[in-house]
C-alpha cells in the first residue's frame, strides 16, 4: 500500500442522511427502532381485533381490552352483519367515500393542471387565494349557515361537497404536474394536441404516483368523516359507518338492534360483550384501507416528495 492511498482522503457522502451508510451499531439501532414501531403500531390492532373475537368471559378476565386469546366468537360480527343500521351505514361509507373521491379528484386534477401551467389567466391571483384559505376560514357556524340555507340538512351531499377540495392536494399534485418534462408538453403541442389531450394522454400517465397518493388521502378523508353526519344527518338511518363508531363505541350509546346496553346487558340468550361489538365495529372501519394501502404504499415517497419540492 502507498502512502498515496493510505493519506487519500475518505470521500464524503453527498446524498441525504437517511442514505448514508452506517456501521453494525447503526444498522443495528435502525433495526430496534424499526421493531419498536412496528410493535407500537400493531399491538393495538392486535388488541382490538382480538377483543372483537372475545366472549365475555375473556374480556372479564383481561379487564378490558384483550391482549391474549382466550374463548373466541364471532356472535359480535353475526350481530352487526344481521343488524340493518350498522350494514345500511357501511354502504353509505363506501357510496360517499366512491362518489367524493371520484369528485375531489376530477377537481383537484383540473385545477391543479391549469395553476402548473404559467401565464394562464389569473395564475397568480387564483393561487393566492387558495393559499389563503389554508390559513383563514368563515368558521364552524358561517358553514352551517350557508349549507342549510342551500337546502343541505339531512341530505347525503353535505358529507361531500362541503369538504371536496383540498388545497394542500392541489398544491402537491400542482407542484408534480409543473415537473413534467417540457419537451413532452411541446411535442404533443406539435402533433396538434390540444390541453385536454396533454392532460389525459401526457401529464396523467406520467404522474401516477402523485394520483394514487392523492387518491388514498380523499378516500380516506372521507372513509373516516362523521363531523358532518353530526352537523347535518339528524336521521340515524342515513349516517355513515363512523357515524356509528362514534355514538355506539365512544359515547357508549346502545346499538338498536342489538340487546346491548351500555352496561353489559346481553342480546337474549347470546353472551355478546358491548366492548367486543364495539371493537368489532372498531375492526370493521378498519378494514379497507389496510386492503388498500399497501397498493398505494410504494407510491408515497414519489409522489410526495416530489409533488412537494419541485414546482
Amino acid at each position: 500500500m502507498t502512502a498515496e492511498t493510505v493519506n487519500r482522503p475518505r470521500r464524503r457522502h453527498t446524498g441525504p442522511a437517511w442514505e448514508e451508510r452506517t456501521g453494525p451499531v447503526g444498522q443495528g439501532l435502525k433495526g430496534i427502532t424499526l421493531v419498536v414501531v412496528v410493535v407500537l403500531v400493531v399491538f393495538p390492532l392486535w388488541s382490538i381485533v382480538l377483543t372483537s373475537f372475545s366472549t365475555q368471559a375473556a374480556i372479564n378476565e383481561a379487564g378490558g381490552l384483550v391482549t391474549v386469546p382466550g374463548e373466541l366468537t364471532i356472535e359480535a360480527y353475526r350481530q352487526i352483519f344481521t343488524n340493518q343500521l350498522v350494514t345500511h351505514s357501511l354502504l353509505v361509507s363506501l357510496a360517499i367515500t366512491a362518489v367524493g373521491t371520484f369528485i375531489s379528484m376530477v377537481v383537484t386534477v383540473l385545477c391543479a393542471y391549469g395553476l402548473s401551467r404559467h401565464g394562464t389567466f389569473g395564475h397568480r391571483f387564483i393561487l393566492l387565494f387558495l393559499v389563503v384559505t389554508m390559513f383563514f376560514s368563515g368558521g364552524l357556524i358561517p358553514s352551517f349557515l350557508v349549507v342549510t340555507a342551500l337546502g343541505g340538512y339531512g341530505q347525503y351531499w353535505t358529507m361531500i361537497l362541503p369538504a371536496a377540495v383540498s388545497v394542500f392536494n392541489i398544491l402537491v399534485m400542482r407542484g408534480f404536474f409543473s415537473s413534467t418534462a417540457p419537451e413532452l408538453l411541446d411535442a404533443a403541442r406539435v402533433d396538434g394536441a390540444g390541453e385536454w389531450r396533454i392532460l389525459w394522454s401526457v401529464v396523467l400517465p406520467t404522474s401516477r404516483a402523485v394520483l394514487a397518493v392523492i387518491t388514498l388521502f380523499y378516500a380516506v378523508g372521507y372513509w373516516n368523516s362523521f363531523f358532518n353526519a353530526l352537523l347535518y344527518l339528524p336521521d340515524n338511518g342515513k349516517w355513515p359507518l363512523q357515524m356509528v363508531m362514534y355514538l355506539y363505541t365512544l359515547q357508549g350509546a346502545s346499538m338498536p338492534g342489538t340487546g346491548l346496553t351500555n352496561t353489559g346487558q346481553y342480546a337474549g340468550h347470546q353472551q355478546i360483550a358491548t366492548l367486543s361489538l364495539q371493537m368489532a365495529v372498531v375492526t370493521l372501519t378498519l378494514i379497507p384501507i389496510l386492503v388498500v394501502y399497501p397498493f398505494v404504499q410504494r407510491h408515497f415517497t414519489k409522489g410526495m416528495l416530489v409533488g412537494a419540492i419541485k414546482g
